[in-house]
């Protein structure tokens, strides 16, 4: 797309054996080409608008705009090569990323009045799109393409202004439709959030709860694992680890979100009923929680782990537990 006269559409048939065809919109750059390469295997030169020329052909395996792009509206453009591009088909896009006057791009989807300096006639005026790179990813995310790079290249003489895009995409398949995601960065984020989880056992003799080694007594529970576990799974694995006891997930209620702070930390506690379970709670092993023992509900003892305490009382709000205020949300039930 702006194959000019015609030089690169040549190199790609002659070096990569492909099947070329070069649209250009200017009769004078489409004579040059024919003019110079009609002989060429392999290579078919059009004169026409792209979007008009997409919209009536068979849809073709991969795109090149050569710095087309940047005259037409990208309404109009990327829809036309959505159509015009088999599911899963590169799209290769060189644009300019400042203007011909060494400005910075837009950061709305608007055109700009250019005048093009002509080698024998008098400057042309026209309109550019002329984006931010974060533009562009937008708008093809929005007409049904995948961003894989964007790299900015400088003009090989320092004292040059111009700066350009090129962009890597690809033509998502139609079907089935889905909402493309990616993420912001390849830095990790600034971890700011512990995350865990207690689970409360009721059984006759009362709550189940177990001496931490730094002297507080608190519920079967801990921190949920960074490996895409869930929470039914991280309550079942903690109560596993921590006193021995086996169940299953569908005996595990979520009760809801506790947030609160530690300094600058964000507290995120999920509380969780278990209904059900196998074995007697015994100390295990390099647990820095044991003494597993139950406790009446009516007498509860003091020294309660905050997070347990905060759990209990979301769970039964008239037992008296005082402890630092949490928010807590309650879980919708599972459909």
């Amino acid at each position: 797309m702006g194959s000019g006269a015609g030089h690169h559409a040549v190199h790609l048939a002659q070096v990569h054996g492909a099947r070329v065809t070069g649209i250009e919109l200017s009769p004078t750059q489409h004579e040059r080409a024919v003019a110079a390469h009609a002989d060429v295997d392999g290579v078919e030169f059009v004169q026409a608008d792209v979007t008009d020329y997409l919209a009536g052909s068979e849809p073709f395996d991969a795109a090149y705009a050569i710095g087309t792009l940047a005259f037409i509206d990208p309404h109009c453009s990327l829809p036309a090569l959505h159509a015009g591009l088999r599911p899963g088909a590169p799209l290769i896009l060189s644009l300019l990323h400042t203007d011909l006057h060494g400005r910075g791009p837009s950061t709305e989807v608007a055109p700009r009045e250019q005048m093009i300096l002509l080698r024998d006639d008098p400057p042309l005026p026209t309109q550019m799109w002329v984006l931010a790179p974060q533009l562009w990813e937008d708008l093809l995310i929005e007409y049904g393409f995948r961003v894989e790079t964007i790299n900015l290249l400088p003009h090989p003489d320092e004292s040059a202004t111009v700066v350009r895009q090129l962009i890597r995409a690809r033509r998502l398949p139609d079907a089935p439709a889905r909402v493309s995601s990616r993420p912001r960065s390849t830095r990790a984020p600034v971890a700011h959030a512990a995350v865990g989880v207690g689970a409360i056992l009721l059984s006759e003799q009362g709550i189940l709860l177990g001496r931490h080694h730094c002297g507080t007594l608190e519920l079967p529970g801990g921190r949920v694992e960074a490996t895409g576990e869930s929470f039914e799974d991280a309550v079942i694995r903690e109560l596993a680890e921590e006193t021995g006891l086996t169940a299953q997930a569908g005996d595990v209620e979520l009760l809801g979100t506790l947030i609160d702070h530690v300094d600058s930390v964000l507290r995120i506690t999920v509380g969780a009923l278990v209904h059900a379970w196998q074995g007697q709670p015994t100390t295990q092993l390099d647990e820095s929680v044991g003494d597993w023992s139950w406790y009446p509900l009516d007498q509860l003892p003091c020294g309660l782990f905050m997070c347990s305490a905060q759990i209990l009382t979301a769970w039964r709000p008239d037992l008296s537990v005082d402890h630092t205020p949490a928010h807590f949300t309650v879980l919708a039930p599972a459909q």
